[in-house]
């Protein structure tokens, strides 16, 4: 017996031993609830996952594909089984075992995971191509001719293909299926949610004058986002706004009021890429103009908009806030989506994560839309789609959405 071949055999047993639950079984429950609670535990948890690994991985290879394009789709479907971002056994253990993990198993679950995931590295598409084998032919296939001839000169596979002509039982060439992307599939959830409370939907230029982008809003020249360093301009009375606030102004002027509107859009800042920043994003922003209009009727509709899209459970919290466009102004936070208000790293153990300014508009901003705030009061609120979409999908890198890798978007 080779050496790999024990190492095999040897969490099989512990499998056997310790539970008949499957691993998917096992990974949809948390550690306290399979009664793990020693470190040595983790361990032989962690060696049952590793054995489950090794064991369907040499499954494959054993079977073997019939071609190039059943081994490619038998990779994928292995490497998405274990690797998926969402879905994949090795994110259910991070989500179910690592994160909820007590501070006494936290240690061990950690160095176990790393460990699991380094050794789930054997089943990316790349690494089972280079080991999954094409099954030889059926014996004997391909040999002769017919009963009494002389057997078909020895040719290449493609040249005997081709010398037989197209066979009418395979199955055809389809091209594969796109999906929503992620970014364009939230914004059309808040829309939803927006059109169904009597909103409708404006849109504006992308590139901007200043008097839209900044004076209209009560921005003042020594505003720091009017600096060169926070603003792509394109000359020094045009420039790629910054938010969709610009099609409010727009809006009021030429609707004028009672008005309820959302902004949905793309905006540009001058910022350094990062996991959380990008140059470009996308935006909602809502602005609603009618007359005995107040904070109440702000934080009613957030509320609602806020549990329809994270769900009944979601508690929200209003604290103050400074914007030039609305006063007064708070922020928006939602009990954390991940522990439920618990406490975890993502809200950084306060159970709270803020996600959008608002506010009562601001007397200036409806006098530049052509509206009396002596008559007319008016809230609005605006949101960034990609975080938005980072936290509904559990996704850490704002990159990711415009990198276009296909392994990434073909999980949505």
């Amino acid at each position: 017996m080779s050496g790999s071949e024990a190492d095999r055999r040897i969490p099989l047993k512990r499998v056997r031993t310790r539970s008949r639950m499957s691993i998917d079984e096992k990974t949809s429950k948390t550690l306290k609830d399979l009664g793990v609670k020693a470190p040595e535990a983790v361990g032989e948890l962690f060696a049952e996952v590793a054995a489950a690994l090794g064991d369907e991985r040499q499954a494959l290879m054993t079977k073997g594909a019939a071609n190039e394009r059943e081994r490619g789709l038998m990779a994928k479907e292995l490497r998405d089984r274990w690797l998926a971002r969402k879905g994949g056994i090795v994110a259910l253990i991070d989500e179910h075992w690592l994160k909820p993990a007590p501070k006494e198993l936290k240690p061990a679950v950690g160095r176990a995971f790393n460990e699991l995931r380094k050794a789930s590295a054997s089943v990316e598409v790349d690494e089972l191509l280079k080991s999954l084998p094409i099954r030889p032919a059926a014996k004997g296939q391909g040999k002769s001719s017919a009963a009494g001839q002389l057997p078909l000169p020895s040719l290449g596979e493609a040249a005997v293909a081709e010398a037989a002509g197209p066979d009418p039982t395979l199955p055809g060439h389809r091209r594969p299926l796109g999906s929503i992307h992620p970014v364009t599939r939230v914004m059309r959830e808040i829309e939803e949610i927006f059109l169904g409370l009597g909103f409708a939907i404006e849109s504006g230029p992308e590139i901007e004058s200043v008097y839209y982008n900044f004076d209209a809003l009560n921005i003042p020249e020594s505003h720091p986002a009017r600096d060169d360093w926070d603003t792509l301009y394109v000359n020094p009375e045009t420039l790629l706004r910054t938010h969709t606030s610009p099609v409010q102004i727009r809006a009021m002027e030429k609707h004028g009021a009672p008005l309820y509107i959302i902004c949905p859009g793309k905006a540009y800042r001058h910022e350094n890429p990062d996991s959380t920043h990008s140059a470009m994003f996308h935006q909602v922003e809502g602005l609603a103009v009618d007359t005995d209009i107040s904070f109440a009727d702000l934080k009613g509709t957030l509320d609602y908009f806020a549990k329809k899209f994270f769900g009944d459970k979601i508690k929200t919290n209003f604290s103050p806030s400074f914007f030039p466009f609305t006063e007064p102004s708070g922020e928006l936070a939602i009990s954390c989506v991940f522990c439920g208000g618990q406490g975890c790293r993502v809200c950084k153990e306060s159970g709270w994560v803020e996600v959008m300014g608002c506010g009562m508009v601001h007397p200036e901003v409806l006098r530049h839309g052509g509206i009396d705030p002596e008559r007319y009061s008016g809230w609005a609120f605006g949101l960034g789609v990609e975080r938005f979409a980072m936290m509904k999908y559990d996704i850490n890198d704002i990159q990711l959405f415009q990198q276009g890798d296909v392994k990434f978007l073909e999980q949505f």
